[in-house]
């Protein structure tokens, strides 16, 4: 089995896949992105690994249900995007498989049974795979947003990538909602260069320590006043530590004003 990337996604916001009209349109590109992400890998994998921005817990945290609801986490949308589903299954088999992998690793985790899909998950993985046939698994990020103690979980995690499974970070490359639209130009392709520096141009065996230092990154701390969007980026570069890195999506002016980008560590199958 070959093994498989691993990705940091910007995945939007709120339930943008069930809409229409201007605000779906706002997310042409980004949608192209993701469905170019499933063409890529060719077959589907075993399983999705999705590592959110929108979950958090006191120690690592991993979805455990067989058949995950739903977790409609955002405000001010249709009331139809309040209904929406995604009914890929879970699996308790990878989710236990991931409690031991970063047990192993010295970190503390458990399972969850009644954690749902929220949609930091759903929305990316409706694109990618609208079938909802690919077997999904949530892990919640640790409270405090250490650097590296997600860079150690992605690299505990690793060995999935040999097994069929993919590994998704998802957050967004900028997240400030206070300063959005226009008020984000500067800022956002400010620190998004400096990802693009970290990510692609510096040398894989340098990246990790960049990243420890990201708060001092151009304008990292208006890019992100709380991390829990980025932090989900550590996760995946850990499980592909030494491997090259590529940007897959990348737009200026989303929204009237945020430069954004989604990344892939390691190679497809192509």
């Amino acid at each position: 089995m070959k093994r498989l990337p691993s990705y940091f996604l910007s995945h939007g916001g709120g339930p943008w896949p069930y809409l229409t009209g201007e605000f779906r349109a706002h997310y042409r590109l980004l949608e192209a992105s993701l469905q170019a992400l499933a063409r890529e890998l060719g077959a589907k994998p075993r399983a999705v690994l999705m590592v959110s921005g929108h979950w958090e817990a006191s120690e690592f945290a991993v979805m455990a249900s067989p058949r995950p609801p739903m977790v409609y986490d955002y405000y001010g949308f249709p009331e139809h995007t309040y209904h929406v589903r995604y009914d890929a299954p879970g699996s308790p088999e990878l989710a236990g498989r991931v409690k031991g992998l970063l047990e192993a690793a010295g970190l503390g985790a458990r399972l969850d049974a009644n954690r749902g899909f929220d949609h930091g998950c759903f929305t990316p993985m409706a694109v990618m795979y609208p079938e909802a046939d690919v077997p999904v698994v949530q892990l919640s990020l640790k409270t405090g947003y250490d650097p590296q103690t997600h860079l150690a979980a992605g690299r505990a995690l690793a060995p999935l990538r040999d097994e069929g499974i993919l590994i998704v970070g998802s957050g967004l490359s900028y997240h400030n909602l206070r300063e959005f639209g226009e008020q984000a130009k500067t800022a956002s392709e400010a620190f998004d260069e400096w990802l693009q520096e970290t990510l692609v141009r510096t040398p894989p065996g340098q990246r990790s320590q960049r990243l420890l230092q990201w708060e001092h990154a151009p304008s990292a701390r208006r890019a992100h006043p709380q991390a829990d969007h980025l932090i989900p980026l550590m996760v995946a570069v850990g499980a592909a530590e030494d491997e090259a890195a590529a940007c897959i999506y990348h737009e200026q002016g989303f929204f009237g004003g945020v430069t954004a980008s989604s990344f892939r560590f390691g190679h497809t199958a192509e």
